[in-house]
């Protein structure tokens, strides 16, 4: 019989120095996953706090006095051979200077450049947490009458100026004002908000913005729609669906409906514990869909999470 796996807890830091720098460390060739970076840390020990097990490591691998800070979030990640929660805290204080005291290269990366480094799977997430909004907001779709016009506009306006980074543009395609008001939505707030159009990749090319596939697209696309400056994002209701979008090279997925949710009253709910479970098992970042609003982005990164996506949830009333 096979032997069973093991589940392990590895507490990282992400150390920002005064310059807004993140120290990585590279794995060295007697470890699995060797020449890849990571952020600095390791085991929790039993009987160890996770700040008890972070400042020992930090001073074990890089010499260092941390004062942890606060949560960042945790990452479940499944591998081959072990089940691992990789839970990372914040460090912008220390003692002494960082160095490889066990003979792994270091280095500072300022917080735009960290893509450009290849890492374990479990790591992944956490770039994306440090670089992309923890909100992803869908439009609904508005009336045809010329005042709900007016107010769906008004309130896109108003989602922006609140701080809202990363909107979906979930317009019918039989909506006969359709292009006119995403051309419109698009060239006034052109700056500053990454958008992303529902399922139109034609015109998404056309705008140079951003796309949202169907799970449906998943499908039948064999390979990424739009080059690496516009965003490709899909939705995800399993595991297949997830897998697919990783492989398509998705920038991000949503997973859904965690809880209930009235815009689909008949889906059953997937629960945190499942959401984890299939998050373990990619790399991508992934927004918890259905019955979410901002008070759930902890709960979200709690398992693994980028953050929430929602219409309801963060759509001005």
């Amino acid at each position: 019989m096979p032997s069973p796996k093991r589940s392990i807890h590895v507490v990282a830091a992400v150390i920002t120095d005064a310059r807004g720098r993140i120290l990585l460390n590279r794995r060295t060739e007697s470890r699995d996953m060797a020449g890849l970076w990571e952020f600095p840390g390791g085991k929790r020990e039993p009987g160890e706090t996770s700040e008890q097990a972070l400042a020992r490591e930090l001073h074990e691998e890089l010499g260092i006095e941390a004062e942890v800070g606060e949560w960042i979030m945790d990452v479940p990640q499944r591998y081959p051979d072990k089940d691992l929660i990789l839970e990372v805290r914040h460090v912008r204080s220390w003692k002494g200077s960082p160095r490889g005291r066990e003979g792994q290269a270091i280095t500072w990366v300022a917080p735009d450049k960290l893509a450009r480094y290849s890492m374990p799977p479990a790591d992944l997430p956490v770039v994306a947490v440090l670089r992309q909004p923890d909100c992803y907001l869908i439009t609904p779709a508005p009336d045809t009458d010329e005042g709900a016009l007016q107010r769906w506009l008004g309130q896109l306006q108003q989602a922006v100026a609140s701080g809202q980074q990363r909107i979906q543009l979930r317009l019918p395609a039989e909506h006969p004002q359709r292009q006119g008001m995403i051309e419109q939505a698009v060239r006034t707030h052109r700056r500053g908000v990454q958008w992303l159009l529902n399922r139109d990749i034609e015109l998404a090319r056309t705008l140079g913005v951003g796309v949202h596939l169907g799970s449906e697209q998943l499908q039948s696309l064999q390979e990424r729609p739009l080059p690496a400056g516009q965003l490709v994002a899909a939705s995800c209701h399993d595991l297949e669906q997830l897998l697919a979008a990783q492989r398509l090279g998705c920038d991000f997925a949503v997973l859904g409906p965690v809880q209930a949710t009235a815009s689909h009253p008949d889906a059953v709910p997937l629960g945190w514990e499942a959401f984890a479970a299939m998050r373990a098992q990619v790399s991508l970042p992934i927004y918890a869909l259905g019955g979410m609003t901002p008070q759930h982005v902890a709960e979200a990164r709690r398992h693994g999470g980028q953050g929430i996506a929602a219409i309801r949830g963060l759509w001005p009333a």
